[in-house]
């Protein structure tokens, strides 16, 4: 039987330096299997082991380097193009680092970008864009701990609520 704590990390029952499917790394990170893809054609340094049937497994690593690249597009508002210059500027292990939540990305590499037209109001400071990106992962943590319960923890029977007033 799989502890709690075992359970409630991403990957499930895997050991934390065990390899990961696409399908185990696109639910961890909310992102559907093709963007995983379709980064490998854009991210030179995005390199799953590809074994029998073209079949990717992601070693730890990958996964924080998938992890930082997710927040820069989507938390920190970066183009593909912004991501790749902090790639080729500060490298991948930075990249790995804002993954795992130990960086932010500097402002300048932002400014740079063009305005995104789906971002509405005004700008965040970067200080509070980090604080919701981190705030953002802690949900994702959380719904991935919850979907870990509902899988380990006995379905009830259907049964009816016991009704307090009867």
């Amino acid at each position: 039987m799989t502890t709690l704590a075992a359970a409630g990390e991403p990957g499930g029952d895997k050991a934390p330096d065990a390899f990961r499917t696409i399908s185990e790394v696109a639910e961890e990170l909310d992102l559907p299997q093709h963007v995983l893809r379709f980064w490998e054609t854009r991210f030179a340094q995005i390199r799953p082991l590809k074994r029998g049937g073209n079949r990717r497994y992601y070693r730890p690593d990958d996964v924080d380097l998938l992890r930082g690249v997710r927040r820069l597009l989507y938390g920190q508002g970066y183009t593909i193009r912004g991501v790749q210059r902090i790639l080729r500027e500060r490298g991948m292990r930075f990249v790995q680092a804002v993954g795992r939540g130990e960086e932010v990305a500097p402002a300048a590499f932002a400014e740079a970008e063009p305005p995104r037209e789906e971002t509405p109001g005004p700008p965040l400071a970067p200080e509070d864009r980090a604080a919701l990106t981190r705030a953002l992962d802690d949900l994702h943590i959380c719904r991935d701990r919850i979907a870990a319960l509902r899988r380990v923890l006995p379905r009830r029977a259907a049964e009816p609520e016991p009704n307090p007033t009867a």
